[in-house]
């Protein structure tokens, strides 16, 4: 009874901390309550669950010791990482969500098929019972064994995918493919599933399934059931693999998102297998709400989810670039006269990117949305929901400089503002503001939901240099009349900025 009520105690925050995650000013301490809860949960099932015998769970020193050891780990990681890396590590810890789930798979798998031997026999407990002949028939419900194989696969893709992203985002990975690795995978996955039938409905004398409620294999051929068990397995963690490489770091976002709803759907499969409700309610919490954000970022980047999932996007293809044609010249423009078009504004709009957060300038930034609105300026933030490297991720960039959530505006909100604003400043974010997804059918990212700040009156961009963006591609925006190039670090640049505007 105390057990099912920490159970539930813990799924109410889970669900509570979500929702107040969706908010900036509620969102660490839905942090912070979920991961009570979570404790509550942790602590009941160490303490108070029972076996079908009555024994409670022991080798406290193997458990705790895996929790200080875990908890040290994870607690230096994210006091260290740095705001750049954040999408390294988020990829990188659910990877280890996903391996988890995966390894209880197997645990579960291996207790079944498992009997030790005592006095030249076996020793006999469910779900194992004699056959005769010294043999043995393993015993294990349909449903129970798909959920194994469910929790086999989705967690081990999950992992394996999510350590080549943290591969890929921190560049010690590269892009790769080959000709024909979209049907490979498909083909791939489909042996899987197809290993997967055979497990639960073949029907062979000495290894296979009954038609009825029971898997039955003679301890004889439970070499080969474990072949075939780890095939799988390791089928699936090259699934993940070659899932994951083709795609292009413009793309991480979408691949973040989905693996993230992998590791909870995975997750969930656990707490189907232990019949643990607070499992079960975490994992369907995450595996929704990674799927309804994987939808939204797929959105946002003009994919649909059949590409995402059979790795055809954002590769080798956004390589093609459109950047041979003609664009024209560019024109600078100087600090002084930067500083002097921003101050004598009515409204600025400032577009962050993945630079900002390359060049650690979110403070910088915050305080020149401070001196110019000292001034009687208008300061607003546009953020594209795949800026940067992982979903959320210009939010949490400046949430961390304390700019108010108000002054946050999604796409569609932006867009209504940008012929009414005076300045856009434009601060390491490329692809997303290209007009060349509106207007040049043969783009890589044509059909892509933009931030149009060529609307404003006047389009100051700040870059190290014209290098093209993750998509590869040259921005159309760099050469258009109304559009100024300011080159330099983003964070010196702003800076430099504020020193100006206060010489005014």
């Amino acid at each position: 009874m105390i057990l099912t009520l920490c159970y539930l105690i813990g799924s109410v925050t889970f669900i509570l901390g979500l929702k107040m995650l969706s908010n900036p000013a509620t969102a660490r301490r839905g942090n912070l309550v979920a991961a009570a809860g979570m404790i509550i949960a942790i602590l009941g099932t160490i303490f108070l669950y029972k076996d079908d015998e009555g024994n409670n769970l022991h080798n406290y020193g193997w458990i705790f010791g895996g929790i200080i050891i875990g908890a040290i780990i994870g607690t230096l990681a994210a006091k260290k990482v740095k705001m750049t890396a954040m999408p390294e590590m988020v990829s990188l810890f659910n990877g280890m969500g996903g391996a988890c789930a995966a390894l209880i798979s197997i645990v579960e798998f291996n207790h079944f098929t498992n009997s030790p031997k005592i006095d030249g026999g076996f020793t006999l407990y469910p779900p194992l019972s004699r056959l005769g002949n010294d043999s043995l028939s393993l015993v294990i419900p349909h449903g129970q064994l798909l959920i194994i194989f469910l929790g086999l696969i989705i967690g081990s893709v999950s992992f394996a995918g999510s350590i080549i992203a943290w591969g890929k985002l921190n560049g010690r990975i590269k892009d790769y493919s080959f000709k024909g690795q979209h049907i490979f995978n498909l083909i791939l996955l489909f042996l899987v599933v197809l290993s997967i039938v055979y497990f639960l409905f073949k029907i062979n004398t000495g290894f296979g399934v009954s038609i009825g409620e029971t898997f039955k294999v003679s301890f004889f051929t439970k070499g080969w059931v474990n072949i075939l068990f780890y095939s799988i397995f390791l089928a699936s963690l090259l699934y993940g693999i070659l899932f994951v490489l083709p795609i292009g770091g413009a793309d991480m976002p979408v691949v973040i998102s989905l693996l993230n709803s992998f590791t909870g759907v995975a997750a969930a499969c656990g707490g189907f297998l232990y019949n643990n409700k607070v499992m079960l309610t975490g994992g369907i919490l995450v595996g929704a709400a990674g799927t309804l954000l994987t939808i939204l970022m797929c959105k946002a980047m003009n994919r649909s989810l059949k590409n995402v999932l059979i790795g055809s996007f954002g590769g080798a293809k956004t390589g093609a670039a459109v950047g041979g044609k003609q664009q024209g010249a560019y024109k600078e423009i100087s600090l002084s006269d930067t500083a002097v078009v921003m101050s004598y504004a009515n409204k600025v709009m400032i577009v962050p990117g993945y630079g900002l957060a390359v060049a650690q300038a979110q403070h910088a930034c915050h305080e020149l949305e401070k001196l110019l609105e000292s001034k009687g300026v208008t300061v607003k933030y546009a953020i594209h929901p795949v800026a940067g490297r992982m979903p959320g991720h210009m939010n949490v960039l400046l949430a961390e400089a304390d700019v108010s959530y108000d002054k946050l505006l999604e796409m569609e909100q932006a867009n209504e503002e940008f012929p009414t604003t005076d300045v856009v400043l434009v601060l390491g974010a490329n692809d997303v503001v290209n007009p060349a997804a509106k207007t040049d059918p043969s783009s890589p990212i044509y059909g892509m939901p933009i931030l149009d700040v060529e609307l404003a009156k006047n389009v100051i961009v700040n870059k190290r240099s014209m290098k093209p963006g993750y998509a590869g591609i040259e921005n159309d925006l760099f050469f258009q009349p109304k559009t100024s190039m300011l080159f330099g670090d983003a964070k010196k640049v702003l800076q430099d900025l504020i020193g100006e505007i206060k010489n005014i």
